[in-house]
């Protein structure tokens, strides 16, 4: 079965340049990569024909060979035309070279499809740390304008004595014998579909490429020892519970030089004496007495930058929301300033006194107090209204 044309597999003219290139891979790649299609034969067969084509088109002498000899100039046709080799990890590498580590924002950080990122792939030397989570609880008053917190974290940290080499002295490393310093293994096998190649790490040396003869007496070799540190960190306004913001190689030393991990502040909320929050948005309950509701009044309320004075009409009903423009949650990136707003309810007392519950009596059946009564005044009202203007 003979393969389909380079530039039909990516979708593109035989003109396109370099950006349209790339711009058409990571469409095709984001679409059948394996780790969105697991199980998928079809969606695997058609990532690798992608990344061959990719391969081929964006290098110019390989580009140039092909235009004129087609697949018969690619050494028999082959991954990237070398063979014919079928090197995921060389894939992958070429995939996270065009996509970055944080294609899918929110500070996560690491492959886009949940693998490590290439930037914190295996070094020559040492293992990489792992990453390490701790929470952060925030005011609502600290999240509607950002704040710097310090932190206390207990990680791995590079050991002083050895400089992180887990050796007693530079001289008392020897390169691995079974990988020659090469850290991996492979393993190549001819198959009907062509040449794959297994790559795994040097099981003697797990990948360092090198033999400790003398292990550093304070890290017994490791390279790294526990530590309690404080990590200074801005967190933005807007922030929301469940979001997380990632600091780059502040988690956990790698063993003997090896990369060190990512720390991720979980953000939550704490609980507010006064609000709730929607969104951008907060919410404060106002509970006012009979008289203020029916005669207005001005009354001091919280916000988030300290008290202010909020005018009540006369007659303002229960259930209304007032709004102080302003006075809510800056947004994260900028997108703006919430607002606050104002729920009023009225407070109806229980126990009261005779004198009190005689005043309440005299209003009984009043007209302006009977709610009856208060539809056929409003139709009175907008009655005459048209009657002005007729």
């Amino acid at each position: 079965m003979s393969k389909q044309d380079y530039y039909e597999v990516l979708g593109v003219n035989k003109s396109a340049d370099e950006a349209e290139l790339k711009k058409a891979y990571r469409k095709l790649a984001m679409k059948y990569h394996p780790d969105r299609n697991k199980g998928d034969k079809e969606a695997e067969t058609k990532f690798k024909e992608a990344s061959e084509a990719y391969d081929v088109l964006r290098d110019p002498q390989k580009r140039q060979r092909y235009d004129q000899f087609g697949h018969s100039g690619m050494n028999g046709g082959g991954f990237g035309g070398a063979g014919g080799a079928s090197d995921f990890e060389d894939i992958f590498s070429r995939f996270s070279d065009i996509f970055g580590s944080d294609i899918f924002g929110g500070g996560g950080g690491g492959d886009p499809f949940g693998g490590r990122s290439q930037g914190r792939r295996r070094s020559n030397h040492g293992q990489p740390g792992s990453d390490m989570k701790v929470r952060v609880k925030l005011t609502l008053e600290e999240i509607a304008e950002g704040v710097e917190k310090t932190l206390k974290v207990k990680r791995q940290k590079k050991c002083d004595s050895c400089s992180g080499t887990g050796a007693e002295t530079d001289a008392d490393f020897e390169t691995c014998s079974t990988c020659n310093g090469m850290g991996e293994v492979r393993q190549v096998s001819r198959t009907m579909f062509g040449q794959f190649v297994n790559v795994q790490p040097c099981p003697t040396c797990r990948g360092e490429g090198r033999i400790i003869r003398n292990k550093c007496s304070s890290c017994s070799g490791e390279g790294r020892k526990r530590s309690e540190d404080k990590v200074t960190m801005n967190i933005p306004s807007g922030v929301a519970e469940g979001n997380y913001i990632t600091l780059r190689r502040q988690g956990n030393a790698g063993i003997r030089g090896g990369e060190p991990g990512d720390l991720i502040v979980i953000i939550e909320e704490k609980e507010h004496k006064h609000f709730e929050r929607d969104g951008n948005d907060i919410y404060y309950d106002l509970n006012l007495s009979i008289p203020d509701a029916v005669l207005g009044t001005s009354i001091e309320v919280p916000t988030l930058k300290g008290k202010a004075k909020v005018k009540v009409e006369a007659g303002t009903q229960p259930g209304k929301l007032l709004r102080m423009r302003g006075r809510g949650i800056q947004g994260l990136n900028n997108t703006g300033t919430g607002d606050q707003f104002i729920k009023v309810n009225v407070y109806i007392p229980k126990d009261l006194s005779k004198d009190e519950l005689k005043h309440i009596e005299a209003l009984r059946g009043k007209d302006h107090f009977d709610p009856a009564n208060a539809k056929s005044r409003e139709k009175g009202f907008f009655s005459k209204i048209k009657d002005v203007f007729a």
